[in-house]
Order: structure tokens, then sequence, then C-alpha cells
């Protein structure tokens, strides 16, 4: 068949991320090892567009679709390099969690590299707005 197995798509996802943010200065062991902070992911979706062949160079566009200090959430874009045919798009949902693998805020050290914002942008001490309904 020559098709590439479908849940490769979730591995290119996860290269695309950790490459993101190492490009934005984040890396998860650090963000382990230094702060006990683990990026869980508790959700995540793909939609196939056209189908990767072996021996495929497949490039990666990864985006923060949204993030707040709980919760950080991922765009991707999967293309063939050569003829940038998108192949598939996706979203992964992350919660941040501690060591004991509990829910728990994101430092503030990490907001700018994801894009969060204080609630009040005259007071940095304000935690950001949390974007997705409580219930």
């Amino acid at each position: 068949m020559g098709v590439v197995y479908h849940a490769n798509y979730l591995v290119w996802m996860e290269m695309g991320r950790v490459e993101m943010c190492r490009e934005l200065g984040v890396r998860y062991r650090e963000m382990e090892e230094q702060d006990g902070i683990l990026m869980t992911v508790v959700e995540a979706s793909v939609r196939y567009i056209a189908p990767a062949r072996y021996d495929d160079l497949v490039m990666v566009r990864t985006s923060v679709q949204r993030g707040s200090n709980r919760i950080l959430e991922f765009a991707y874009e999967l293309f063939e390099s050569e003829s940038m045919r998108l192949l598939a798009t996706g979203v992964t949902k992350h919660v941040y969690c501690g060591r004991d693998l509990h829910p728990c805020r994101l430092p503030e050290k990490y907001w700018d590299s994801f894009g969060i914002k204080p609630r009040h942008p005259r007071d940095t001490n304000s935690e950001p707005a949390d974007p997705l309904p409580h219930g």
C-alpha cells in the first residue's frame, strides 16, 4: 500500500512541538527537572487530508493556538516537503502537572515563551485569564 501508518502523524506532531518549544527557549527536560512541571497531553486530534507515503519527507508547522497558566493548546499542519501538499492538521491540548501528576499552574517565567498574558497588563502578578469554561 505504501501509506504511512496513521499514528505516525501524532509522533510527528510531538516532534514539531518539542522543536518549537526548543526554539522558544523552553526545554521539556529542564522544565521537569528545575520546576517539576510536566505538560501532559489530555486531548489529541488529527484530521487526515492526504496520505503520506513511505520515504516522503514531512514538514510540521507548529503554533500555540491558545494558552493560559493551566492549559496550553498547540495546532499543527503537516506537509509533504517537496510539493508542500497538506497531509493533515491537528491539535493537542496539554494540562500542566506537578511531579505528583496533579494539575498545577505554569510558573510565570514561561508565560512570554507561550504568549500567555496577565489579565491586567500593568499587573504582572495577576493570573492570566483561563480560556476554558469551568464546569
